[in-house]
């Protein structure tokens, strides 16, 4: 199966934040911008895997910034590592100023699809080459966040959790 790069997955969704989607202090809520990340990242999925791609696990979603009403967001997904029928999706949530231009990121989060067949059975997706410093740092990682994911759900034993046995010795 021919390797890929993260580039070929990248998936960029810009929106506004209108006042139906946001809470009582004009913030935009969190579960709509779980959508919207859900949304960005089953494209990117799709795009790695030319499968259908299913939501597997949210592992990681950072609030750490408030988008304001009114916001123009920007949400960028791309597989940073694929496994057998498994992709890691990293996503960067960036909010445009209004009056500079300027992007600056509000909230990341890391999602785990699964690409299957027209029949729900898993298929093998092809691995991801990463190219840039980042998409590097993102890859490696993923293997570290696979295992600590399967090691807090019961699925592999400690001694099976080879890389982040590394971190400790």
């Amino acid at each position: 199966m021919t390797p890929k790069t993260p580039a070929e997955s990248l998936t960029v969704l810009t929106d506004l934040v209108l006042p139906s989607e946001t809470n009582h202090i004009n913030n935009l809520f969190g579960g709509e911008l779980l959508s919207r990340m859900d949304r960005a990242a089953s494209i990117s999925a799709q795009r790695h895997s030319r499968n259908i791609a299913v939501t597997a696990s949210v592992n990681h979603v950072a609030f750490t910034k408030a988008i304001l009403l009114g916001s123009v967001v920007t949400i960028e997904a791309k597989v940073s590592r694929a496994f057998n029928s498994s992709m890691e999706v990293y996503i960067d949530v960036w909010v445009e100023d209004r009056e500079s231009g300027i992007k600056s990121k509000a909230n990341e989060a890391i999602y785990t699809f699964v690409a299957v067949n027209e029949k729900g059975k898993p298929v093998i997706v092809p691995p991801i080459v990463p190219e840039t410093d980042i998409e590097i740092q993102r890859y490696e990682g993923a293997l570290r966040r696979k295992q600590l994911s399967l090691l807090l759900a019961g699925k592999i034993k400690p001694s099976e959790a080879t890389e982040l046995k590394a971190l400790f010795d």
